[in-house]
């Protein structure tokens, strides 16, 4: 992390915004639109679709081989789905995987996931069409057609990234005649409109084009976290002839918001989640400014097919962001400790990183295709892919004001005056990457990669000091064997390896802000079988055993000194069992997962830990999306929704933890036809049964935060397609 990552506050104090009025005058206004939009169309039959997902996962490099026959486990979570359970972050993914776990998710910032209890870097471990981008920034989704999470090492399919997976953002492309509208709101008073508008032109329909848009009013249950976020993405698409199309997307993307900071322990005590207003935004103060994410990120994409079964692929990306980061922040307790003080009370900072510029540079020249070779099948690709990233920032404020008090009605003076260095990047990776799916027959496949990476990286601190650079090269080789055991059902094993390359935190506490340390190499190995139902459906069973160096980040035990440590100490290895079953059976649509995963550190000596579990690692989750279609009222589906995360360690001896907890979420969707147009309805209820409890458990920076699960909260939207 280069970063202070995590913070600020709102600029908007003035008149609650009443969003009631508003939000039913634009639905009903929605309704007559959709009576009266083309009246000359034939009326349709309604049909209710479910998860509708594609076959393959492009995340996993493989091209169009199926999902289900892969030897590797992966989750796709569709737009339909993640309508259905009011999904508009890509924090909300923790609700629909099990495998998906939050770490230090703050609202206002950007998302922080975990996957398989391994912390994604945001950096690294983030792909959009498959071409790698920083995500440190807000995502917005409306123009995504799908979310692919790989779960497990991804050393083919990345230079450098955590072990735990990666998260690949699908665009959504031209389809032909698209029109459709959404209105949705949420409690307290967020309120948002976005519409998604496309078609095909031409003699043949040979261009095509996508154009999505969104504006929002944040107004979350934290109080003082009001906001807004606006999207717009243009998507276009040229059938140059049969052999050749030319795509190209762009996207322009602003928010605007509050960071909400953690609680964190009293003393040396976890303190009860039910005496805790989950409500108190501990970035309350009257001069705190708001966290803004500005991003701009375009593409094109060129497919020249060379043969009946070979395909050239060039495909490059450009994405800049800038973000201004700021927040009165908690930064425990004055005489040290990993929490607060034992009277509650805490140290409070004035964080300012404004000016922040980060931009990324791709192109992926790739050949793929089918052949037969030595009397085997073939399903290969190569390719060479590049990147660059600039970081370049401006001098930090890491004031200490004074203490406050966990109420969050403490009021101190500002002290926006630097005092701190940051650190600017360069860095340029070249990456040559293999793939092959070899079929031997009676069922058998062998599947190879490897990624070949070199890296340059160069960093230097914003006033000229502390200058590093480095070169390196590695390969990362994988393999699996799989077998189809009968019609349907294939049995796999695989083993792979991952790098990963870490940075200290960019904070004065550290003894060496900024440093970057040694690569981590990650091992896997897993046995997985899947299994294909009637109806489509399918079942997956896998087991995993991550091995990787681990980094310990020590507590300072006093804030003005310099003596925290972030460094590579001992191993930490991940070993688990997972399960997931998604389809549909009759009236009955089902997304369900399940894991079990024993973590644990060794050979650890910069802090206790030896035979622990990390902090903040579920040993126990699952996550499950049912929907029933009512016969007695077509059109008509209730939806319910099941988390249940077991309990997380908090401290490195594990002496402290939170319990465990489980969150009901209801809702119902109805689709019917007025006129020509369809309209959607979803309603629902999140944590209807109001669970106050604990939702994480991060330790960073030498401290423990604490998030709460948020109090039942209602949503609503009507979706217009017409």
């Amino acid at each position: 992390m280069a970063h202070f990552e995590f913070l600020s506050s709102s600029s908007s104090r003035g008149a609650r915004f009443a969003p009631a009025p508003l939000a039913w005058a634009a639905l009903a206004a929605l309704t007559l639109a959709a009576g009266s939009a083309r009246a000359d169309d034939a009326a349709q039959t309604v049909t209710i679709t479910g998860r509708a997902l594609p076959a393959a996962a492009a995340v996993a490099g493989f091209g169009d081989l199926p999902l289900a026959v892969s030897p590797l486990s992966a989750a796709l979570v569709g737009e339909t789905q993640m309508k259905d359970a009011g999904v508009t972050q890509l924090y909300d993914l923790t609700r629909l995987e099990a495998s998906v776990n939050d770490n230090y998710d703050a609202e206002g910032y950007w998302t922080i996931l975990t996957v398989r209890g391994f912390t994604l870097d945001n950096r690294f471990n983030y792909r959009r069409d498959g071409l790698p981008i920083n995500a440190e920034t807000a995502i917005p989704l409306e123009n995504k057609q799908r979310v692919e999470v790989l779960e497990g090492t991804s050393g083919i399919q990345a230079g450098t990234s955590a072990p735990g997976g990666l998260v690949n953002l699908v665009v959504k492309r031209p389809e032909g005649r698209i029109r459709t509208a959404t209105l949705g709101w949420q409690q307290n008073a967020t309120l948002g409109l976005s519409v998604d508008l496309g078609d095909r032109f031409g003699n043949e329909g040979q261009f095509g084009w996508r154009l999505n848009a969104a504006d929002e009013h944040l107004d979350p249950p934290q109080r003082d976290a009001k906001g807004s976020r606006q999207l717009l993405a243009l998507a276009g698409e040229w059938r140059v002839d049969g052999d050749q199309t030319l795509e190209a997307e762009v996207e322009l993307s602003r928010q605007s918001q509050p960071s909400v900071p953690g609680f964190s322990l009293i003393g040396s005590a976890v303190p009860d989640p039910r005496s805790v207003d989950p409500r108190i935004n501990l970035n309350d103060q009257p001069w705190t400014l708001p966290v803004v994410l500005d991003g701009a990120t375009g593409s094109l994409r060129w497919t020249r097919k060379l043969g009946a079964d070979t395909t050239f692929v060039a495909h490059g990306m450009v994405q800049a962001l800038h973000s201004e980061d700021r927040a009165a922040f908690p930064f425990g307790c004055a005489a040290g400790g990993l929490g607060n003080c034992s009277d509650g009370s805490f140290e409070l900072f004035d964080y300012r990183s404004e000016g922040e510029h980060r931009r990324s540079a791709d192109l992926d020249l790739a050949f793929n295709g089918k052949a037969e070779w030595l009397g085997l099948g073939h399903a290969w690709s190569a390719g060479l892919l590049f990147t660059r990233f600039i970081g370049h920032f401006g001098p930090q404020v890491f004031q200490d004001l004074g203490a406050a008090t966990v109420d969050g009605n403490t009021v101190l003076a500002p002290n926006p005056t630097p005092n701190a260095t940051n650190t600017n990047r360069d860095e340029r990776s070249s990456e040559l990457h293999l793939q092959d799916a070899v079929s031997f027959g009676g069922g058998w496949q062998l599947w190879a990669g490897l990624r070949h990476t070199r890296l340059q990286r160069a960093s230097i601190q914003t006033d000229g000091s502390a200058p590093t650079s480095y070169d390196q090269s590695f390969t990362t080789p994988w393999l699996a064997l799989s077998r189809e055991v009968v019609a349907g059902t294939i049995a796999y094993a695989s083993w792979g390896q991952g790098v990963e390359s870490n940075v200290t935190p960019n904070l004065p506490v550290y003894a060496h802000p900024g440093a970057a340390l040694p690569t981590q190499v990650s091992r896997q190995a897993e046995l997985g079988l899947k299994v294909r139902l009637a109806g489509g459906a399918v079942w997956s069973l896998a087991a995993f055993d991550i091995a990787q160096p681990h980094v310990s980040d020590t507590s300072a035990t006093a804030i003005a000194d310099q003596t925290a440590a972030y460094a590579i100490d001992g191993t930490e290895r991940h070993r688990g069992l997972q399960t997931s079953i998604n389809g549909r059976a009759g009236p009955w649509t089902v997304d369900a997962s399940a894991m079990l995963l024993q973590a644990r550190l060794g050979g650890v000596q910069l802090m206790p830990g030896n035979g622990m579990r990390p902090v903040n690692v579920p040993a126990k989750t699952l996550k499950a999306q049912v929907g029933y279609d009512v016969g007695t009222l077509p059109g008509l589906t209730v939806l319910a929704a099941l988390d249940f995360q077991g309990e997380r360690t908090v401290v490195p001896d594990n002496s402290l933890s939170i319990p465990g907890w489980t969150r009901l979420d209801l809702g119902a969707r109805y689709t019917t036809k007025v006129g020509s147009s369809t309209l959607t309805w979803r309603a629902g209820v999140d944590n209807v049964t109001n669970r106050r409890a604990w939702r994480e458990s991060p330790f960073q920076y030498g401290l423990v935060y604490l998030y709460p699960v948020m109090p039942a909260a209602a949503h609503l939207s009507l979706q217009l397609d017409f």
